[in-house]
């Protein structure tokens, strides 16, 4: 999610400056690697997408997800390339958080959100990762679940452009349905048992993690689901973001997910439809922790490892 806080909710909602200052990298955060999986910087090349209007960049809010990989021994820098075979041949692992049409204030784009990605783009991606390439697509709430829908798609996803909430009651006004944090756990099986709640040992197990808000999405049968919506949770689907009503259309969306990955052909991919989760940020002007570094989210640091691990073949 871009904006975890009511107070933010509320400011986002009435207003048109950006949000982009609420949100700062939280350059404290360094939880523990105790067993890293490679020598330092002798890991897989890991890329991340700056070449898309991302929201999330290595030099800001993804900053601790970048340090939290340089000490697990990955070798990761932004790259700024139009996907083509070219620069996809320099990565062994793509990952793609928060792709934007435009840097544009997302109230003036169109909607349906226009793609992030030129169809060469979702083409040359798709065959790099059937020829053994990974990829982690990350995409939030709308807007910027619209824009990488049409890559998404490309692997049988079908990401939702709306707002994951547990339930939504306008007149107790919209902060009331995004403040409720929302926990993964595995004892009610939101969290599913995958190799990637299990990890490589007891020690990098996980039992919970924490997202906030994001989007629901579907994804074809041969998908192992990873983070599942509980039955409560319903997808509230606005023209553009931040702005609902009683008439907001909405859909039921328990049982759907907010994490999932995929066998494809010789490679794998990840689809997460929360950002946040991923990152280490202070919100607002109280700079509160928002991500790895929140309450509810201890675990966080070691989903992020174990999903990883398991694109780079560790588990």
């Amino acid at each position: 999610m871009n904006i975890g806080l009511p107070a933010v909710i509320a400011f986002a909602i009435t207003s048109s400056v950006s949000l982009s200052a609420q949100q700062l990298p939280d350059r404290a955060f360094r939880p523990a690697v105790e067993r890293p999986a490679y020598a330092s910087g002798k890991g897989p090349a890991v890329c991340l997408d700056e070449g898309h209007a991302n929201f999330h960049t290595l030099d800001d809010r993804f900053w601790a997800f970048g340090e939290l990989l340089r000490r697990d021994g990955y070798a990761i820098r932004a790259v700024r390339a139009t996907f083509d075979e070219q620069s996809l041949a320099e990565c062994e692992i793509l990952v793609i958080a928060n792709a934007q049409p435009s840097a544009d204030e997302w109230d003036t784009y169109s909607y349906p959100t226009p793609p992030a990605f030129t169809a060469g783009e979702v083409e040359a991606t798709h065959r790099w990762v059937r020829g053994g390439g990974k990829l982690l697509l990350i995409a939030d709430h709308m807007p910027l679940a619209g824009a990488a829908a049409s890559l998404a798609a490309a692997f049988g996803v079908t990401f939702s452009d709306g707002f994951a909430v547990e339930g939504f009651d306008t007149d107790s006004g919209p902060g009331a349905s995004f403040a409720k944090p929302t926990i993964f756990r595995t004892r009610d099986g939101t969290l599913r048992p995958h190799p990637i709640a299990r990890g490589r040992s007891a020690a990098e197990s996980i039992d919970s993690v924490r997202s906030f808000t994001g989007q629901a999405f579907q994804a074809s049968p041969s998908a192992e689901p990873v983070l599942v919506l509980p039955a409560t949770f319903i997808s509230l689907m606005p023209t553009k973001a931040w702005q609902f009503g009683r008439d907001t259309p909405r859909t039921s969306a328990g049982g759907w997910l907010q994490g999932a990955v995929m066998r494809v052909g010789s490679g794998r991919a990840a689809f997460f439809g929360e950002a946040a989760m991923f990152s280490a940020q202070l919100a607002g002007p109280e700079r509160r922790p928002m991500g790895m570094n929140a309450p509810g989210a201890e675990r966080n640091h070691q989903l992020v490892l174990n999903v990883l691990h398991w694109l780079s073949g560790k588990l």
